[in-house]
């Protein structure tokens, strides 16, 4: 396994919907500053040299930082950038394939819904599971809720460790507490925020209480 489960605690992933005036790197920036501890760049329509030369700022960015930096989906751009690993979907390039790019010391993130999939990722040489959506999404539509006793269920059955994603918020996030988490993945309830620091700090205070 090439990722420490505190590295997972909470986990930030971009979204730039919300910019608002800002650049995505300075809201990362702030996201880390608020104790976010890995960072995904998700970006699904940017130009290929734009999408470069961004993926190249927040690396640099997440390692002066001491953070990990994953690229979601795109495991060649993983491997040109630098990043520390890729992100892969279900319906994406699959695990070995991934590894075979971004090497034997690369993370590799999966994204699983039931226990089934949880093991084959696991089988497959994933690091950790990205697993929801717990209480739905409102960055994917289609996104079914996630019953919190599949949660469990899959956190019991896999070695690696396990971050609960979709729709969740500082409201709902004591709701994950006892479901063998080792962290939580956001999107807009860090970077929709109007203070992603004072967000991201709150949020981590939540999960450090959770979290075994």
């Amino acid at each position: 396994m090439n990722i420490d489960k505190s590295q997972l605690l909470l986990y930030a992933v971009t979204d730039r919907a919300w910019l608002g005036g800002h650049t995505l790197a300075e809201q990362v920036s702030d996201a880390i500053d608020g104790g976010a501890t890995i960072v995904q760049l998700r970006e699904k329509s940017m130009p290929r040299d734009e999408l470069v030369a961004e993926a190249r700022e927040i690396r640099a960015l997440c390692h002066s930082r001491g953070i990990p930096f994953i690229i979601n989906d795109d495991a060649e751009l993983a491997r040109l950038v630098g990043a520390d690993g890729v992100h892969v979907g279900l319906d994406d390039l699959d695990i070995a394939a991934a590894r075979e790019i971004i090497g034997e010391k690369g993370i590799i993130g999966a994204s699983a819904h039931s226990v089934e999939e949880a093991r084959a990722a696991e089988r497959a040489g994933a690091d950790y599971l990205g697993v929801g959506a717990v209480f739905g999404s409102s960055t994917k539509t289609n996104a079914r809720p996630l019953a919190l006793e599949t949660l469990r269920d899959i956190t019991a059955a896999v070695s690696i460790p396990v971050v609960a994603i979709g729709g969740v918020t500082r409201s709902n996030l004591p709701r994950l507490a006892d479901s063998g988490i080792a962290g939580a993945a956001l999107v807009s309830a860090i970077f929709a925020a109007a203070d992603i620091k004072a967000e991201c700090q709150a949020l981590r205070k939540i999960l450090e209480g959770i979290v075994k």
